[in-house]
């Protein structure tokens, strides 16, 4: 289970950095969300909310990815899934944005799509890819884990 474990560790540590790297620490998007002079605290709040979620959701799914067998690989996926599919079903909401319109001249586009909307989409294939490859693959119990199986 090399390929998955592989994917879901890099989408794990992009989860756990991603957001605060974008959100706090690069000047120029930092200046779009927690340096924002124009966002009221309370959307601060909810952006470093949003910050300590991924940290803690990459770290977790980190964990899992690291232990052996093939239900944690799932687990681990579906929860480094969380903060991506949020960030796309953030969109259903009304008065919602990708990027505010004073930096609208910033914003990067790839393949039509906002730059944080190609990346979760991307990420979650990546987990989809990993989930079903683990999935196709024969099952084995781990060391001490044996199942008895009676004679027939």
């Amino acid at each position: 289970m090399l390929l998955p474990r592989i994917l879901i560790i890099a989408v794990a540590a992009i989860t756990t950095v991603g957001a605060v790297l974008a959100d706090l620490v690069i000047p120029d998007l930092a200046a779009q969300h927690a340096f924002n002079p124009a966002w009221p605290p309370h959307a601060k709040f909810h952006d470093a909310q949003y910050m300590v979620m991924t940290v803690l959701l990459g770290l977790t799914g980190l964990a899992l990815a690291l232990r052996p067998g093939r239900n944690t690989l799932l687990h681990a996926a579906a929860i480094l899934a969380i903060p991506w599919l949020g960030m796309i079903g953030a969109l259903l909401f009304p008065a919602t944005a990708t990027y505010d319109p004073e930096f609208a001249d910033r914003t990067v586009f790839v393949l039509g799509l906002h730059g944080q909307v190609f990346m979760a989409i991307v990420l979650l294939v990546a987990l989809l890819v990993a989930a079903a490859v683990t999935l196709r693959m024969p099952w084995s119990s781990p060391p001490g884990h044996e199942r008895y199986h009676s004679p027939a």
